[in-house]
């Protein structure tokens, strides 16, 4: 029986290009998902060559370069590979896709054009492989439009007959609202889909979605949520019509790569049944920090994009009002430059508590995961968050909302002690932050009861089998 030809897309790819987790889940999923297959899936993965990649310069070599019609504009495209994992990762470049430029643009204009043009180029790419594809699985608005044009301009060519379509969302506010005139100079018409919104007929992401034989979010409480008014982004009535085709499968994470017992990140490793290292790492990072070295006082840390939408300004109202508390803050992350100003003041105003490192490191995040005892994650919406995952392995507990995938992945103390993970609440503001924070400083100092809790987080299961698992799942009932 021949296998079941997947082609995986894609704006970011670990470690090829990543800006948050949708990097994480394509550079981890399909791997996870071949490896399950054992031999009855081709799945290859198709990304744009982006300046960074190029930076980067992961091994890789050139097939070769075609070129397409866009409404009466040829466009030449060169077509590179490399892999991941074991898995073919598809390297697309032409002079719309990268020019020094970053992943994202930030300008809807130039970010239109990018991924427009990308996702045009792909179908184009599988062609000039004489590669016939069973299953296209797009993910976010970047590659949407692959999904909408196989059901629109080719609809009709025979090459691409049959073949099935999935869109993953990450993200469902990022719809690339901005992109009509990429859109309109390279051919493609708005959605006739009465269902859709006027506004949504011509926005990648929902013209996409209307297409898409089945659309995943990354959290099953996810998928519940983009139903409702509150999450649905003006197209929960869409959403809620065609609720048959719309599921939710929580992300993983690598278990091989983020493990306390082997990560040469942290200063000393650790696991379930040798936890002193964990003291060892807090320890040291309290010297590094500046702060006092003691291990009974609660180490707080948060590893986040610094924006409103992950409650970074709760956490930085809320801090100053608990300062009659024993607990010490670290902070590491950038972003909204206002947010980045409050944390610099407030790392000002307590040296010896607060400390807020203003950029991105890998290794740093790994050193404040495996350090802290809790990790704030107070965000207004979470569609799965991986950050959360990451430190409940290295027994670090959160004090998260309950919205998205941290629902999914906590298991809240107020609900079952015996059983929790961190702590989960519902009041998305700083009262609601400060009465969760409270109640987990106070548990903390119960030695017996975190312990307890720090083994529950340590146990809990995330690896991408089973998400692979039920991926698969879709794809074979989707070609059944």
């Amino acid at each position: 029986m021949d296998p079941i030809n997947v082609l995986f897309a894609s704006a970011e790819v670990a470690p090829f290009a990543k800006v948050g987790g949708l990097g994480d889940v394509s550079g981890s999923l399909p791997p996870a998902l071949r490896d399950l297959a054992a031999g009855a899936l081709d799945i290859r993965l198709i990304m744009p060559f982006h300046a960074a990649t190029k930076k980067l310069n992961p091994p890789h070599r050139l097939i070769g370069t075609f070129s397409f019609d866009a409404n009466g504009r040829s466009i030449s495209t060169d077509l590179y590979v490399s892999e991941t994992s074991g898995v073919p990762v598809y390297l697309l470049d032409n002079e719309f896709i990268n020019h020094d430029s970053p992943v994202y643009h930030g300008d809807w204009a130039l970010d239109g054009m990018k991924y427009v043009t990308f996702s045009l180029a792909l179908l184009e790419a599988v062609r000039y492989l004489d590669w016939k594809i069973d299953l296209l699985h797009a993910n976010d608005w970047h590659t949407a439009l692959s999904v909408y044009a196989l059901k629109t301009t080719y609809a009709d060519d025979p090459f691409f007959a049959g073949v099935r379509t999935i869109i993953s969302v990450h993200n469902l506010p990022f719809n690339g609202w901005g992109s009509q005139e990429a859109m309109s100079s390279l051919g493609l018409e708005p959605s006739s889909d009465p269902d859709l919104p006027d506004w949504a007929k011509f926005t990648p992401l929902p013209m996409g979605l209307s297409a898409a034989d089945k659309i995943i979010a990354v959290s099953p409480n996810y998928a519940k949520e983009i139903l409702t008014p509150e999450y649905g982004c003006g197209i929960e009535g869409y959403l809620q019509k065609h609720a048959d085709k719309v599921m939710g499968i929580l992300n993983g994470i690598d278990e091989s790569k983020w493990d306390p017992a082997t990560d040469t990140a942290i200063s000393s490793n650790f696991s379930l049944d040798n936890i002193d290292g964990k003291f060892k790492n807090k320890l040291d990072l309290q010297k590094a920090l500046g702060f006092e070295v003691n291990v009974d006082i609660p180490l707080l840390t948060t590893v986040s994009r610094l924006d409103r939408q992950k409650g970074i300004h709760n956490i930085l109202s809320v801090l100053p009002t608990l300062t009659n508390q024993p607990w010490q803050f670290a902070l590491l992350g950038t972003g909204d430059p206002e947010l980045e100003h409050r944390a610099s003041e407030l790392s000002a105003q307590y040296p010896n508590r607060i400390a807020c490192i203003l950029n991105y490191d890998d290794i740093i995040a790994r050193m404040l995961y495996a350090s802290g005892d809790i990790l704030l994650m107070p965000s207004l919406y979470e569609p799965c968050g991986l950050s959360q995952m990451f430190a409940m392995r290295y027994g670090n507990l959160p004090v998260a909302t309950h919205t998205g995938g941290l629902a999914d992945s906590i298991l809240d103390y107020s609900a079952n002690p015996n059983s929790a993970t961190g702590f989960l609440y519902l009041d998305k503001t700083d009262e609601g932050l400060k009465q969760a924070l409270t109640l987990a400083l106070k548990v903390f100092e119960d030695k017996t009861a975190w312990a307890i809790m720090r083994r529950n987080a340590m146990s809990a299961q995330f690896s991408w089998k089973l998400s692979a698992g039920k991926y698969l799942d879709v794809y074979l009932k989707l070609l059944a």
